[in-house]
């Protein structure tokens, strides 16, 4: 009966109107003029300007009978997208392709039809500015330029209200961005300001004298431990840093993943335990794999570093390495958790859930951020989902090639 546009011309014409924006908001007052135009310089009962995608018609603007539910869509307009030109029937009762189709056998019973196509700056036809009426009939040639002339101006009202809805939402985005960039220096004020503060006031302390060995001892610790603090702050700074230039050192080589999750659970495991929080390890005896050991390692602390931190005292972590493929290490607790509609955005940079907000958590924010573009120079992926208790679970996954033949591998076991 007609002929559609083909896959891909079809694919490109609906991402342009997705681009666009064009089909969130119809009848728009504007289309409303140019159909109205229309329908008085081509002396038609029906005019519409009508866009197709996906088999669906969307109605930007129309005069005259509403054919919004018309289903399937007025023809006459896929057959002008699919020539990109101006079409005109005559007589549709008497025209092979047109004359079964229920919008010319039953209401309104068209039978004259011109459409001229709207075509974009990058070459799609997104729609038509049509007329329609229930008498055969044709179009002189200053109707034919009229419609011409009214199909341009609403393809550039279409662009023009795109290009607008994209510089709002460049503008939300940028204002997100130094929401974000606000909240992240706040955090970093603090986590600096803090153990810096702590460190002062026990080095005044030491260096006044008077204190016993044991107390010094004590004092000398709680020093050390805030200065890890803060190195490990200016270390994930550095690496954030180092991530975005992509200057970043990776240099993959035979890794086994169940010896370097290893590695990061008995790094963790004294903070584990000043937490009371019970810290097991699942891993086969070998996963060979290929990756840059110190980055994936990096990427394994932060993830537990966060799972520490959110999980309150008597809570459970647990590190699952899974053979695959493809790959991961799967690192499960049983803290706060996280809504879903954050489940995405906590692997954004600066980003920081209303939980941990609330809750006073310390972060700055990024240590999810560096996962996830450490994960991507593997060609893996990070993400993050809840679990069916209260916690999370982070999945580590690399990419199925990076899987290294291991001989002799004696299969799973189980470890803690």
């Amino acid at each position: 009966m007609t002929n559609a546009p083909g896959a891909a011309d079809e694919t490109e014409r609906v991402r342009e109107l997705d681009e666009l924006n064009a089909l969130e908001s119809l009848l728009e007052p504007d289309f409303q003029a140019i159909a109205i135009s229309a329908a008085h310089v081509c002396r038609a009962p029906i005019a519409l300007v009508n866009l197709i995608a996906e088999k669906r018609q969307y109605v930007k603007g129309r005069a005259g009978i509403d054919l919004t539910g018309v289903n399937p869509p007025v023809p006459f307009c896929d057959r002008a997208i699919s020539e990109r030109e101006f079409l005109e029937v005559h007589d549709a009762r008497a025209d092979p392709r047109f004359r079964d189709h229920p919008i010319v056998t039953g209401p309104p019973r068209v039978r004259f039809y011109a459409g001229m196509p709207m075509i974009t700056r990058q070459g799609n036809a997104l729609g038509t500015v049509c007329v329609m009426g229930p008498e055969p009939d044709r179009l002189d040639e200053a109707q034919r330029q009229a419609l011409n002339t009214l199909a341009a101006h609403a393809v550039t009202l279409i662009e023009l209200h795109g290009r607008a809805h994209q510089a709002e939402e460049v503008v939300r985005r940028l204002h997100a961005l130094e929401r974000l960039k606000n909240q992240f220096l706040s955090s970093l004020n603090h986590e600096l300001r803090t153990p810096l503060t702590s460190i002062r006031s026990y080095l005044e302390l030491v260096q006044e004298g008077g204190l016993d060995e044991d107390t010094e001892h004590r004092f000398l610790r709680i020093i050390e431990r805030n200065s890890d603090r803060m190195l490990h702050l200016i270390n994930a700074l550095l690496l954030m840093a180092s991530l975005k230039a992509q200057t970043t050192t990776f240099t993959p080589d035979s890794v086994d993943l169940s010896d370097l999750a290893r590695q990061a659970v008995e790094r963790v495991a004294s903070a584990a335990e000043l937490k009371g929080l019970a810290l097991n390890l699942h891993a086969r005896d070998r996963v060979r794999v290929r990756a840059d050991a110190e980055q994936l390692r990096n990427a394994l602390l932060q993830v537990l570093d966060n799972a520490i931190k959110f999980t309150g005292s008597g809570g459970a972590v647990d590190v699952v390495v899974v053979a695959g493929p493809p790959p991961e290490v799967e690192i499960h607790d049983t803290g706060i958790g996280v809504e879903s509609e954050d489940l995405r955005r906590v692997f954004e940079e600066f980003y920081r859930t209303q939980h941990a907000k609330e809750q006073a958590v310390g972060g700055t924010g990024i240590g999810l951020a560096i996962v996830e573009k450490i994960m991507e120079m593997h060609g893996g992926t990070a993400r993050m989902e809840k679990e069916t208790h209260d916690g999370v679970c982070v999945h580590l996954t690399l990419h199925p090639s990076s899987v290294l033949p291991a001989p002799g591998d004696p299969g799973p076991s189980g470890g803690s």
